[in-house]
């Protein structure tokens, strides 16, 4: 038999890659864009007065679930000579599907794989908040998965609104202060208290130990914080349930 040596490009890090976490931050932060300017466009927003959409199945609103990988992948046509659609192929485009499909379980409108947390910059690592340790299925491998704590009831987005010019001159400057300073991110996370994240840690921490009984009561009292600092900013009418009770389901 023969052996081959392995391909140094096959096992080639992306966290070795030049500028990597510029680039993940840019990745990450055009995924927030994108969900502020649904919650930005008033003809979206219009959508769910709209009676005739909402017949036979309640109120319609539009919403976006977003879930993101890191790695490889090949792009190419699939289909037949009658219809050809440009398609990515790979484990990560998988993985990223995965993420977003989890995004319903876990009551969140985005979620980042472990590869995707590990290369942001040092600053866009700390606005993340890791929701839970997972092995996916296809996968032996334990992974955290992350998500960006975004918030659109009671943020008035109009407020932040810019011409193309000036978000494209906001995009070619980009440095990683942004996540401290753009007007979209600092309102999409401003319900996030320093309190709350000590708390849900905590509980996390436990939680992934199999200690139910201080799982609970931690994640219970970070939930009653962050229900309380709803409530604090004014977002009540907007987050309360049929029974005028408010819920972190309602407030996420």
């Amino acid at each position: 038999t023969s052996s081959s040596k392995p391909n140094p490009k096959d096992s080639l890090s992306l966290a070795s890659l030049p500028g990597i976490s510029t680039f993940t931050d840019r990745a990450v932060i055009g995924m927030l864009k994108t969900y502020a300017g649904i919650y930005r466009d008033q003809k979206l927003l219009n959508w769910k007065n709209d009676f005739r959409l909402g017949m036979g199945v309640g109120a319609f609103s539009v919403d976006m679930i977003f879930g993101m990988d890191a790695g490889w992948a090949v792009e190419g046509a699939v289909g037949s000579e009658y219809k050809i659609d440009a398609t990515y192929l790979s484990p990560h485009v998988n993985m990223a599907s995965r993420m977003m499909s989890a995004c319903k379980q876990y009551g969140v409108s985005i979620l980042l794989s472990q590869a995707v947390g590990e290369l942001l910059s040092d600053i866009g690592k700390k606005k993340l908040r890791h929701l839970d340790t997972v092995t996916v299925k296809g996968s032996s491998v334990k992974q955290r998965i992350y998500t960006y704590d975004a918030r659109h009831k009671g943020v008035n987005f109009f407020l932040h609104e810019r011409t193309e010019e000036q978000a494209d001159a906001a995009a070619e400057g980009l440095v990683a202060s942004i996540w401290e300073t753009d007007p979209d991110l600092r309102a999409m996370r401003q319900h996030v208290t320093d309190d709350f994240v000590e708390k849900f840690n905590v509980g996390r921490a436990e939680y992934l130990a199999g200690n139910w009984p201080s799982a609970i009561t931690y994640l219970k009292a970070a939930d009653d914080l962050m229900v309380q600092n709803v409530m604090e900013q004014g977002y009540v009418d907007d987050d309360l349930n049929d029974d005028g009770e408010v819920g972190m389901d309602d407030i996420m």
